[in-house]
Parts: C-alpha cells; sequence; structure tokens
C-alpha cells in the first residue's frame, strides 16, 4: 500500500512539473495580461483537484487545455474577466446536469474525422495567436522551440517545457542584452531585426486564493448562459475525448457521467476562486499514465504540488520570458495535429476527408461548438448516402477455445462503439468475422486498428475471418507501418 501511494505521489509530482508551464501559459494566453499566470494555475489546481476527486476516469489529469482557453479567452474579452469567472462555474453546472441526464454516453457518436478536424483547427488558433510574440521576440521563440526540440530528444527523465523555461529564465539577464542588438540579414538586401522587447509575465501574488462569491443578476445570468453552455459542451468533449484516449492505453473504460460531474464540480471550485475553466488534458493524463499513476490519487497530488508552486515560487514565476512560454503553447499547438489522419487524408474516403478538412475550417473560421455540430451532421449525410443501413449488428458464439463475433452491416462511427465494447468484453481468444460489413468508413476502420493494439497489450488472442476486399483495402491504407506488422502476425483464418 505505502509503495502505491509513493508511486501515486511521485507521478502526481511529475505531471505539476508538465502543467506548471502550460498553466501559465494558457492562463496569460486567456486574459492577456500577466495576471492571467495566477488564473490559469488556480484553474490546474482547483479543477484539477475537484475533477479527478469525483470524475469517472482514473489517472485522468484536468486542467487549462487548448480548447478551452480559445473559448475562455472570447468569453473574457466579450464580458470581461469577473463575469468570465461566473460563466465558468455556470459552465460547471451545465456539466452536472449534462452528467446527471446522462448525455456523457453519447460521446461515442463523434466521428474519427471530426475529432481531427477539431483539434487541427485548435492547434491552427493557439499557433495564430502566438504570432505578435513571435513578431516581438522572434528569437527568443525560436531558441525556445529548437531547445525544446533537442532536450526532449536526449532528457527523458525532466519534461523538455521545464528545461527549457529554467534554462533560458536562469540565462537571459545574462545574454539578453546580446539577443536585442541581433540582426538577421536576408536576401535582395533584406533584413529580420531581433531587437524586440522581451516581456516578462511579472509579480504574481503568492498567497492561497480565497472562495468570492459572484454578485448575479438576472441579465447578466442571461447575457453568460450561452457562453456558459459552450465552455460546458467544449470541456465535455474535450474530457471524454481524452477519457476515450485513456481507455485505449489502460484496457479499462471510464464512467463518462460521472466524469462530467466531477468536470463540473471542478470548474464551478475554480471559477468560485478566479481559475480558468478547465478539461481533461491529453498530454498530461498519458504522462500521468506513463510516469506510473493508475487512479485519482495521482492527479489530486499534481494540484497540491501546483499550490505548493504557487504559494512559495510566486517571485520566480514573474521572470518567466512571454516568449518562452510563446514557444511552449507553439510546440503544444503543433503537437495537437492528428498527423496520422492528416498524412491519410488522401487514402480516406472522400466524404471523411470532407468532414475532417470542413471543420478544421469552421473552428478557425467560426467557433469550435459550430464545427463539431457541422461535422457530425456531416458525417451523418455522408453516412446516409454510402449505407442504407444505420448501424451493424454483432452476433457472438462461445465456443471452447475462443468467442466469435460476426459483425452484419454498416461498420461507421454509429455502431462502431457499440462492436468493440462487446468485443472487448470476452475473456477468452476472439475470432472476429467481418464477411457481412457492407460499409466501413474511417471511424470503424481506426476501432479495429485501436482494438488490435489493445488485444497485443492485454494479451488476448485474435483471429480475423475473411473480410471483403473493399473493407480489407480500407483498413490497410489507414494503418500505420506498426498497425500493418500487428495485422500480419495475427494473421487470417
Amino acid at each position: 500500500m505505502l509503495q502505491r501511494i509513493a508511486r501515486e505521489s511521485l507521478s502526481g509530482l511529475t505531471v505539476a512539473i508538465v502543467a506548471l508551464p502550460l498553466a501559465i501559459a494558457f492562463g496569460i494566453t486567456a486574459t492577456g495580461t500577466a495576471e492571467g499566470a495566477l488564473v490559469g494555475l488556480y484553474g490546474a489546481i482547483f479543477a484539477g483537484f475537484f475533477a479527478a476527486l469525483f470524475g469517472g476516469t482514473p489517472a485522468q489529469v484536468t486542467g487549462p487545455t487548448g480548447p478551452i482557453t480559445v473559448v475562455a479567452t472570447g468569453t473574457i474579452a466579450a464580458h470581461g474577466l469577473e463575469a468570465a469567472f461566473i460563466a465558468f462555474a455556470m459552465a460547471g453546472v451545465f456539466q452536472i446536469v449534462f452528467g446527471v441526464c446522462k448525455l456523457g454516453s453519447y460521446i461515442r457518436y463523434i466521428p474519427y474525422p471530426v475529432v481531427s478536424g477539431f483539434m487541427g483547427g485548435i492547434a491552427l488558433i493557439i499557433i495564430l495567436g502566438e504570432v505578435d510574440q513571435v513578431r516581438q521576440s522572434f528569437l527568443l521563440v525560436l531558441l525556445t522551440i529548437v531547445l525544446m526540440l533537442l532536450s526532449g530528444r536526449w532528457i527523458k527523465a525532466i519534461p523538455a517545457s521545464l528545461i527549457v523555461l529554467v534554462a533560458i529564465t536562469a540565462t537571459l539577464p545574462l545574454v539578453g542584452s546580446l539577443l536585442e542588438d541581433l540582426v538577421v540579414p536576408l536576401p535582395f538586401g533584406w533584413s529580420l531585426p531581433l531587437n524586440g522587447v522581451i516581456d516578462y509575465i511579472g509579480e504574481i501574488p503568492s498567497a492561497i486564493p480565497s472562495i468570492a462569491m459572484p454578485e448575479l443578476s438576472g441579465p447578466l445570468v442571461l447575457q453568460l448562459l450561452l457562453p456558459a453552455l459552450g465552455i460546458a459542451l467544449l470541456g465535455s468533449i474535450d474530457s471524454l475525448l481524452t477519457s476515450v484516449v485513456m481507455d485505449n492505453l489502460t484496457g479499462t473504460r471510464h464512467r463518462s457521467n460521472r466524469e462530467l460531474i466531477g468536470q463540473g464540480l471542478g470548474n464551478i471550485a475554480s471559477g468560485l476562486v478566479g481559475g480558468l475553466a478547465s478539461a481533461g488534458a491529453t498530454v498530461r493524463s498519458v504522462v500521468n499514465l506513463r510516469s506510473g499513476g493508475r487512479t485519482s490519487l495521482s492527479a489530486m497530488v499534481h494540484s497540491v504540488v501546483l499550490l505548493v508552486f504557487v504559494v512559495g515560487l510566486g517571485v520566480v514565476v514573474q521572470y518567466i520570458p512571454l516568449a518562452v512560454l510563446s514557444g511552449i503553447l507553439i510546440l503544444t499547438g503543433i503537437g495537437m495535429f492528428d498527423w496520422e489522419a492528416m498524412k491519410k487524408a488522401h487514402v480516406m474516403p472522400r466524404g471523411d476527408a470532407l468532414v475532417l478538412f470542413s471543420t478544421m475550417l469552421i473552428t478557425v473560421m467560426v467557433d469550435l461548438t459550430a464545427a463539431v455540430a457541422f461535422g457530425v451532421v456531416l458525417s451523418v449525410l455522408v453516412h446516409a448516402l454510402q449505407s442504407r443501413q444505420r448501424r451493424a449488428s454483432i452476433i457472438t458464439e462461445d465456443n471452447d477455445d475462443a468467442t466469435t463475433y460476426t459483425v452484419h452491416g454498416p461498420l461507421s462511427f454509429l455502431s462502431a462503439d457499440h462492436v468493440f465494447t462487446s468485443v472487448r468484453a470476452a475473456r477468452s481468444d476472439v475470432v472476429l468475422s467481418l464477411q457481412n460489413v457492407n460499409y466501413m468508413d474511417t471511424s470503424g476502420a481506426m476501432a479495429l486498428l485501436h482494438y488490435v493494439e489493445h488485444s497485443a497489450r492485454t494479451g488476448i488472442g485474435i483471429t480475423l475471418g475473411p473480410m471483403p476486399p473493399h473493407v480489407e483495402a480500407r483498413v490497410m491504407t489507414l494503418a500505420s507501418s506498426e498497425q500493418r506488422d500487428k495485422l500480419a502476425e495475427i494473421g487470417k483464418s
């Protein structure tokens, strides 16, 4: 027991180190001021703690994320920071309602191309939001990115963002004057001056926050209803997508409606103390898992460690250059792209590729909620044109040494979760027959590939029955080289 607690605590410490620069960067981006560092940290501390305590995904870490920050930025710009805190708490109330009404179960119906397009759009918004800082301190942003790439390749034990943050913050007073005088020569007699002013976070108070009960009025609540609903919807989608990723890595199944209730309680707590709205954070959750975290304890420890940072390190944090945070955010945005989907877009079904890029474009040009809604509706229309049947059915036959699952109909985003939830429940070896699958979209193919990876991790033997040529072609074109190797290893009956 003590060894397990120690492992969870150490994992929480590791995640807190990863989360520190991200929480600061997202907070400053959302508010547009140096005081936003504390807003971002409070979100990671309080939303992170209560979402872990009451949520339904073990080891999931909650905090400010790219999608939530984009929506929060618009809310703060339109209504002011104090009103935005009320909107964050109202969003938490909406999320609790979602969970009580069991709306979390519908996350399974979001198509894979919508998720890829949505994340790509968010990545573009984050990167484009740093253009001004790049213009002002180009060399420092570039140096941050280069050092993060190098340290990430050479040093695995410590997060690259933390290494670069500490290194540049410590050395910049010594070399800052040299950087300000540099000019990069360009062709045709042009030049790129690098003498921009280097801005810093500035002083943040080192104090434990207090709960501030907001002054509510009918007109204000009405004004904040739509922003709060948008934050709630986006935060719910963001969190549950992270939960799905955690399921794939652990072979377990999260409790989606309980997760929404936990996220709601976390955002209420964050709003009441002046913190940023938050959601399940994929990168931090995966780091927690790979560091040994398996329960909510590690995620709660992460929040406690961040609180210690706020109480004791406010004097140090004020000297962090904004350009360094900008470089961290740019690399975070680049990492959010679903590069595998982008590389496979030319071999996707045309309808799925259209959904992916349309969702990405609408995310950037309009807003996130509209993009997801449009992507889902377009996916339904594409599915209706490709297949007359709505969902696939599955027939189970238990044998002495294996369980046979025969799938009939279209294996698409409407039925992939149902099919593979049934298959994952098998405790013996599995024979999976797709001979009667008449249509497969990208979501169905990716669900199959993820299941193959899951079976390899859990030691469940799997045999793929004969597949129609068009189904086999779709799976093989969308599979990575590693996934093709696994498919070759399991063979076909």
